[in-house]
């Protein structure tokens, strides 16, 4: 019994030890942590103000100095702030900012960090004792292009910090403590029952028999975890833009460089046969989708799965109608399915665009849910999965289901492949649970996405009604806190991820100038040189607003009789579904309309209408956009609208002005647009006739503002997202399996 004290007081001992070498080691990590994240918090802050910051030092404005230094120090962990000159003189500060961290104080330490010379590219940071504490000091510094113009310095409060290392001791005491009573407490009972054999016994079944229990692959697998904490930990804290290097580079970190499979009704290269027959022409289809989606799977390799449309797709595939595109370039695999006229009428002009589309967008166009329709959309899902579950190589793969075509594929995937990570991506909007209730296959479809890991949206607007509509149709548990839903063992997470566009946007790189663009345009239109020229590309949808945008036109040229004779609209128009009745009467509706403007402004040598209906391919869309002064946008309803980001990248002149309708998606991103109400004529005129009166130096503001927003949430960023979260997810879901595993084989009885 003495020897068993004597053990239990050197236990005491030896644990309190490590408490107190525990403590000292995690208020050392705490503070470095803390230290990279108010660093990293500092140049967010920066970098949200740079653009307004960087335009009044350019126009020598220093009075919204001030103001601007106000809103950074509203945050509720930053004291003060101030901007500095590349020289070192103070510009500007708010009224508490310390004496003791004024610019020309810090003019030495900022230059120098001890050793000599530093970079000055990079922050420089210090955490230094004022009378009221502790505080984190940050000069980062605020360049335009590669010319410094000074140094934005931000004083953050470390009172938090310390609060939280004394909680964090006096949590590690505790659980210390509770410890060495419960150790104790074991070895005593431990040394009393000895004489039964109970130590004998707990050490046969640790280490043989029958009933073993394998400790050293969870203890693999709880390392495994915890290295992929901290490496995810270290992702969310890189900066830099995101390109399609960075997009591999996450890939082979997060996934372990893994292929990813695409799952799209619309195929990114169509194959078309002239109408002479005499050769095929490659196209690209007017598509949102493939435009944002394309450069991912040319950064991320792998297979792109989807319905050959093409007159010519079947003679430019293999047998199993596989080829590898882009033509010249071959770094991802599409695989084509052919579907018969009756499986694309009821499955893609039917339930989908007669029912899905107009149910999904509130433009006032009734659904219409046939059952035959209904019947061919299960058929041709399954069709999908079928040919998903042939190109995929292992049990787990990681598979991109995109919109609305297939609702009822994750399911259909779950069901063959359980372990498969599915990411669906919706990419129209979604309507609140009321609306949708008018779907007769409302579970059915709500159960299929379900099947997905995670559901992607582009606002967290359509991720509310989501979720509001599976609380009122299905029996499932909703996490509103993490924004997930729990069904049959399986949770789906529900998150907004809104899309973008490559960037650089790729024709660019071949575009002519903004000035020889202009030239080509407006001698193909046969416009005047003094001529002011609007814009508009879409789809011929009734969710575009086309004919509320022509109606705009001409309300503009009633209000404003200058404009007659010199300012020109053109409509770019893809044709699209003109089998639906809906868009044949939408095509007619849009040329008597314009006909009719046309009539009544126009004369022998002006039109103030053009509407140049057919499909146009990436280029030359390039061109109207870099030779318009004015983009209109007018969407009655939209997920996103990736025309309004194409504008807006296709103008590195800094020069034109985007109109976007308040009912897109990316009205909450581009703010620096007019946005407009669409169905408000009054309204509309007036923003295109600001548009065109503004000046070069407001649109180069607007316009510069919107393009490094676009520059820092492009496509590879709205990819790199999804992939860690799916990362994530099957780091998760791969240890809970193992763990599991390990459990049964623990409990299993004796044979």
């Amino acid at each position: 019994m003495l020897r068993s004290v004597r053990f239990v007081l050197a236990l005491i001992a030896g644990l309190a030890l490590l408490t107190w070498v525990a403590a000292a080691l995690v208020e050392r990590t705490m503070s470095d942590w803390f230290a990279r994240d108010l660093t990293l918090r500092a140049q967010l802050a920066v970098s949200s103000s740079r653009q307004g910051l960087l335009a009044r030092l350019d126009s020598g404005e220093r009075s919204g100095l001030r103001g601007l230094l106000s809103d950074l120090a509203h945050d509720e962990r930053i004291m003060a702030a101030a901007l500095c000159s590349a020289d070192s003189r103070t510009l500007s500060k708010t009224a508490d900012f310390p004496a003791a961290m004024a610019c020309e104080k810090l003019a030495t330490r900022i230059q120098l960090d001890g050793q000599g010379a530093r970079d000055p590219s990079a922050p420089w940071t210090s955490v230094e004792s004022l009378p009221g504490g502790r505080v984190h000091v940050s000069a980062v510094p605020l360049r335009d292009g590669s010319d410094p113009q000074g140094y934005v310095v931000l004083v953050q409060d470390l009172s938090f910090v310390e609060r939280r290392e004394v909680a964090t001791q006096r949590f590690l005491v505790l659980a210390f403590s509770f410890l060495a009573l419960a150790a104790s407490a074991v070895t005593i009972i431990a040394a009393r029952l000895a004489w039964r054999g109970w130590t004998n016994e707990v050490r046969r079944f640790l280490q043989g028999g029958n009933q073993r229990v394998e400790f050293q692959p969870i203890l693999r697998d709880v390392r495994e975890l915890v290295d992929r904490i901290l490496a995810e930990t270290e992702a969310d804290r890189e900066v830099g833009e995101w390109t399609p290097e960075r997009l591999k580079h996450t890939l082979n970190r997060h996934l372990h460089g893994e292929k990813v499979v695409v799952v799209a009704n619309r195929e990114p290269y169509i194959h078309e046969r002239s109408s002479d027959g005499n050769g095929v022409t490659v196209r690209h289809p007017a598509s949102g989708l493939v435009t944002a989606l394309e450069p991912v799977m040319r950064a991320c390799s792998g297979t792109w799965i989807a319905h050959g449309s093409g007159s010519a797709d079947r003679e430019n595939a293999d047998r199993h109608g596989r080829l590898r595109v882009p033509p010249g370039e071959e770094s991802y695999s599409l695989r084509r399915l052919w579907l018969t006229r009756e499986e694309e009428q009821g499955y893609y002009y039917g339930f989908a665009n007669e029912g899905l589309w107009p149910l999904c967008h509130i433009t006032h166009v009734r659904p219409t849910f046939r059952s035959g329709d209904w019947s061919h959309y299960k058929a041709v899902n399954q069709k999908f999965a079928d040919a998903l579950c042939a190109e995929v190589d292992s049990e787990d793969p990681i598979v991109l289901v995109q919109d609305y075509h297939f609702a009822r594929l994750p399911r259909l995937i779950r069901e063959r492949l359980p372990r498969a990570t599915v990411i669906m991506f919706w990419h129209i909007p979604w309507p609140n649970s009321q609306h949708f209730g008018i779907c007769p296959w409302r579970k059915e479809l709500l159960d299929g996405m379900l099947g997905a890991s995670i559901l992607g949206f582009h606002t967290q607007f359509d991720c509310n009604n989501f979720l509001d509509s599976v609380d009122r149709f299905l029996e499932a548990r909703i996490d509103r806190e993490q924004n997930a839903v729990a069904q049959a063992g399986h949770t789906t997470l529900v998150r907004p991820y809104p899309i973008s566009l490559e960037w650089p946007v790729r024709w660019s790189k071949t575009a002519p100038a903004v000035e020889e663009c202009r030239k080509q345009v407006f001698e193909q239109l046969k416009l005047r040189p003094d001529a002011l020229l609007g814009v508009g590309v879409d789809r011929l949808d009734y969710t575009k607003g086309v004919e509320e945008r022509l109606l705009t036109v001409e309300r503009l040229l009633e209000r404003v009789p200058e404009l007659r004779g010199r300012f020109t609209f053109v409509q770019l128009a893809a044709p699209s579904r003109t089998t639906i009745e809906r868009y044949h009467l939408l095509n007619e509706g849009i040329e008597r309309l314009a006909a009719r403007i046309n009539e009544r402004f126009g004369s022998a040598d002006y039109r103030p209408i053009v509407v140049l209906c057919a499909h146009h391919e990436p280029p030359t869309v390039y061109r109207y956009y870099r030779a318009a002064d004015v983009c209109y946008v007018s969407s009655l309803h939209d997920g996103m609208n990736l025309v309004a980001k194409e504008f807006v990248a296709s103008r590195d002149d800094e020069r034109g002005v985007l109109v976007l309708s308040q009912f897109a998606g990316a009205a909450r991103e581009l703010t620096e647009a007019l946005i407009v109400n669409p169905y408000d004529l009054e309204e509309a005129s007036n923003a295109l006739a600001t548009a065109l009166a503004m000046s070069r130096s407001e649109q180069r503001d607007r316009m510069r503002s919107m393009r490094a927003l676009i520059a820092e949430l492009n496509v590879y960023r709205w990819a790199g997202r999804m992939l860690v979260d799916a990362a994530r997810l099957r780091s998760r879901d791969r240890l809970t399996g193992r763990l599991t595993d390990h459990l049964t084989i623990a409990t299993e009885p004796a044979r």
